[in-house]
C-alpha cells in the first residue's frame, strides 16, 4: 500500500477526526486519545457519512435493565440509520459477523522519516518539528 500523508499530528486532537481524499476515496481520521484510526468513511448499509457521525460508547446488557457503559468515544454511529462501528476495527455492532467498515493502518511518523522524492535539487535547511498522521490505502 502506498502511503499518504493527512494532517500534522496536532491538526487532530484527541477526540477529534478528520476526512481525507485519497486515491479517490473518503477516508476518515479519528484520534482517540492519540492513537489514530482510519476508517472508510462510507457506511456498508446506505453509504451515509462517518465522519458526520456521532461519537459514542458501547452499551451492552447482559439482562434487561441492566446497562453497562464502555470505551467511551470509541464507536461511531451513522447519521442516518444509527449503524454502530468500532473505530478501532471497523467492525459493524449491528450485524458483526457479517457487516464491517474497511479500517486501514495508520502510522504517526516525525517529518524527518518521510521519503523524498526521485529528483536532486538545490537544497536549504530545513527542520522539522511536527509529527504527521499518514494513512496507508
Amino acid at each position: 500500500m502506498t502511503k499518504h500523508v493527512v494532517a500534522a499530528a496536532g491538526d487532530i486532537p484527541p477526540g477529534t477526526r478528520r476526512l481525507a481524499e485519497i486515491n479517490g476515496r473518503a477516508i476518515v481520521v479519528f484520534n482517540l486519545g492519540g492513537e489514530f484510526f482510519a476508517l472508510n468513511n462510507r457506511c456498508p448499509h446506505r453509504g451515509g457519512s462517518l465522519h458526520h457521525g456521532i461519537q459514542t460508547g458501547l452499551v451492552e446488557s447482559k439482562e434487561p435493565g441492566q446497562y453497562c457503559y464502555s470505551r467511551q468515544g470509541e464507536m461511531v454511529k451513522c447519521p442516518w440509520h444509527g449503524w454502530e462501528f468500532d473505530i478501532r476495527t471497523g467492525q459493524s455492532w449491528c450485524d458483526p459477523t457479517r457487516v464491517r467498515v474497511r479500517h486501514y493502518p495508520v502510522s504517526v511518523q516525525p517529518g524527518t522519516q518521510l521519503v523524498a522524492g526521485p529528483y536532486v535539487a538545490e537544497t536549504v535547511p530545513v527542520t522539522i518539528e511536527d509529527d504527521y498522521v499518514v494513512v496507508e490505502a
